[in-house]
Parts: C-alpha cells; sequence; structure tokens
C-alpha cells in the first residue's frame, strides 16, 4: 500500500509525485503508456516550450474566470519556474518562451524522471485502470492486471486532447465515479476549417499577419502572429488561440476569422499612403510586381482571382476605387469558419473537472476527502505559448504541498 496513488505519468503527475516524495509520503504513479511523458516529448514541436514570461491570468480559461487568482497566484508562479530550475533545466528563452537550453524535449522529460527515482517514486507503466473507489478511508484502484491502494489518491489523466499519447478522457469516467461533474470537453488550440473557395490555391503558405475573430459578426478577440493556410482552412498559433469559443459555440453561434496581410497599417488611409510612397520608387509595375515584395505570390494570385483581374495586371490601370478594393482584401481577408479540427488535432481541451467542487487553495475534492485533480483534467486550459504546462507544474506544486494537510 502507498501513502500516495498518481493516475496519470504526465508533467502534472510527476511533479506532484516529486513535491509528494520530499515531504515523505511513499508515492505510486500508474501509467497506462510503456513510458511517462509521451505527451510532454511532442509539445514545442519536440523543443518543449515549457513556461512563459509572461503570467498574466488572461494567458488561463476556465468556465469560471473569476476563481482563477484564486488557483494562480504569484508566489505560485514564481515556485514553478524555481522548481524546473531545481530539476537541472537550464532555460533558453527566446520572446519570452522558456525551452531547455538543449531544445529537446527529452532533457525534460529526464530530468522530471530522474528526480522522481531519485526521491524513491515507485512508477508502474502499462497500467490502465478501469475502476476507482474508496472503502473505508483507503482509495482502491483497479486496472486491469493488478489492484492498488493507498491514502490518498491524484487524477492527473490530462484531457482527451491528442489521444494518440494515453490522453482519451478515461480521467473524466474515473472523476466521475467519485461522484464529480465534467464540464463538457471540446478541443482548444487547435486547427480551423473555413469555406474559403480558392484554399486549395494558397496551401501551405505561412505569412505573419494579425487576425480578428467574430461572433455572429461582433470582433470578440485579435491575435497577432504566423498563420498558416491550408486546403481545409487556417492554422498556427494565432489561430490555436482563437479556437477555443469556437469550439465550445460553433454550433449555436456563427464565427468568422478576417486576416490582415499588412499588419503593419490598420486602416485604408494607411495603407493608401504606404503604396503612394512605393509607387514613387516602382514604376512600370505589375499588380504581382507591386505586392511580391511583402506578400507571398499564391497569397497574391488568390487576392487577384478575388478581384477577377490577373498577376499580370498593369498596376498604373489601377483605379482608386480598385486600390481600395485591394486594401480590403489585404487589411480584412474573411473566411467564414465552419468547424474546428477534432481532438485528434488538439493540443488541449477545454472544459473538464468542475472548478465548484474542488478546494482552490489545494485542488482536494470538495466531494471526496483524500481525492485530488491536477492538470488538464481540470477545468482550465491556456494559451498556445506554454502556458499548459505551466499549467502543469503549478497545479502539481500546489497539490504536492498541501496532501495530507
Amino acid at each position: 500500500m502507498s501513502d500516495v496513488l498518481i493516475i496519470g505519468g504526465g508533467p502534472s503527475g510527476l511533479t506532484t509525485a516529486i513535491y509528494a516524495a520530499k515531504r515523505g509520503y511513499h508515492v505510486t504513479i500508474l501509467e497506462k503508456n510503456k513510458n511517462c511523458l509521451k505527451k510532454l516529448l511532442i509539445t514545442g514541436n519536440g523543443h518543449c516550450n515549457y513556461w512563459n514570461e509572461d503570467q498574466n491570468n488572461i494567458h488561463y480559461h476556465t468556465t469560471n474566470k473569476s476563481i482563477l487568482s484564486s488557483i494562480l497566484p504569484d508566489t505560485l508562479k514564481e515556485e514553478a519556474l524555481s522548481f524546473i530550475h531545481s530539476i537541472g533545466i537550464v532555460p533558453r528563452i527566446k520572446n519570452g518562451y522558456y525551452y531547455p537550453y538543449s531544445n529537446q524535449a527529452t532533457s525534460m522529460k529526464e530530468a522530471l524522471l530522474t528526480e522522481a527515482l531519485r526521491l524513491g517514486v515507485k512508477i508502474q507503466t502499462e497500467e490502465n485502470v478501469i475502476k476507482v473507489e474508496k472503502v473505508n478511508n483507503i482509495f482502491s484502484i483497479t486496472t486491469e492486471s493488478n489492484t492498488y491502494q493507498g491514502s490518498y489518491l491524484v487524477l492527473a489523466t490530462g484531457s482527451k486532447a491528442y489521444p494518440k499519447t494515453g490522453s482519451d478522457g478515461s480521467g473524466y469516467q474515473l472523476s466521475q465515479m467519485l461522484g464529480h461533474t465534467i464540464i463538457a470537453p471540446h478541443p482548444s488550440l487547435v486547427q480551423l476549417e473555413g469555406s474559403e473557395k480558392y484554399a486549395k490555391d494558397w496551401n501551405g503558405v505561412r505569412a505573419d499577419v494579425k487576425v480578428s475573430l467574430y461572433e455572429n459578426h461582433k470582433k470578440i478577440k485579435e491575435e497577432t502572429g504566423e498563420i498558416q493556410l491550408t486546403e481545409y482552412g487556417v492554422s498556427g498559433i494565432c489561430i490555436f488561440n482563437l479556437s477555443r469559443e469556437i469550439a465550445i459555440h460553433k454550433d449555436e453561434l456563427n464565427y468568422d476569422i478576417k486576416i490582415n496581410f499588412t499588419p503593419w497599417v490598420n486602416t485604408k488611409e494607411e495603407l493608401d499612403a504606404w503604396f503612394q510612397d512605393r509607387e514613387k520608387t516602382l514604376k512600370g509595375r505589375t499588380f504581382e510586381q507591386m505586392l511580391e515584395g511583402f506578400l507571398n505570390y499564391k497569397i497574391i494570385h488568390v487576392i487577384a482571382k478575388r478581384m477577377y483581374i490577373t498577376p499580370q495586371y498593369a498596376w498604373h490601370q489601377m483605379t482608386q476605387n480598385r486600390k481600395i478594393e485591394l486594401y480590403q482584401w489585404l487589411l480584412s481577408y474573411p473566411i467564414r469558419i465552419i468547424n474546428t479540427k477534432s481532438f485528434d488535432q488538439a493540443q488541449v481541451c477545454s472544459g473538464g473537472v468542475d472548478l465548484n467542487e474542488v478546494n482552490l487553495e489545494t485542488l482536494e475534492s470538495k466531494k471526496v476527502k483524500g481525492l485530488y485533480f491536477v492538470g488538464e483534467l481540470l477545468d482550465v486550459d491556456g494559451d498556445c505559448g506554454g502556458y499548459n504546462l505551466g499549467f502543469a507544474w503549478m497545479s502539481g506544486i500546489k497539490v504536492g504541498k498541501h496532501i495530507g494537510e
């Protein structure tokens, strides 16, 4: 029998285990995969973006945002960064994004496992939990081949995003077995499917843009960054950060995005002045030649099609009305969003264990004494850029420090 049983060997589970073991508890992790931290290895395209220096709570989301400050106090954020340093990770910081200096996610994996094993944490892999119950103040965990018992139970199973890594949503069922409510999960940080007629013509293009999200024709959010144009729709970090609301409300609300391909200006008047300066030095140019100095030729050809002209159309023939039409396409290219990609492509999920049923100071269940939740299983998700791993560290620290109190 263990003091603490943790179901899930991801970042939040390992962090919880390390902190609980430091307090002298005997800790056992039950992991369904052959190895722990499978999903961690693909974060940040294998480079592991584990933190972001901008820790404003605006980057974290839940059904009830007013309680986020109770879960994520500034002191906890400071301790999370110190924890990563304490296990040997040297940061490489780029534009506020933290990576291991090795630029490899394996460095983070080995650092976590080394520290956990040094502290005596037992890790049981290929243990798929099928039942949890509490009998006579003891948690009994049944897997497909064994039974485990412990005084405290931590659910660190993750959500149902990217199930190939083992995040199949089983933690929701385990939570419900113990009487908890699940806020319906939806894909988050995921690609968007659009209805753009000419999408195949610009498939594969990447561009630095400003993207605005409209809900029922009202602008609700804006992101700046790299976008990837695809034959099904749009992708990229700025798109991921817009996807959450769409996934939750797409069945009852209409969504559009508008892309500004010239994000250094915001109005038609500013863009017209910019082109007037450009015309002074670029003489005898075609439509394509006036645009190709800053815009991918595939995007140029799509816009030309939308304006019913050829890319070889002479620029001097462009009337002011035609230029204003061009400015509209450049500043606010519209795409109707019809769906998001599925859980299979999502980095995380919105939704999860209802925070109203959890002690916000300790993340202990209000329904079952000795039961705790960490990481993506909770109804908390972050923006793209190290925030979801950030929450994994912080929730793991919070639980590991407060188990048994």
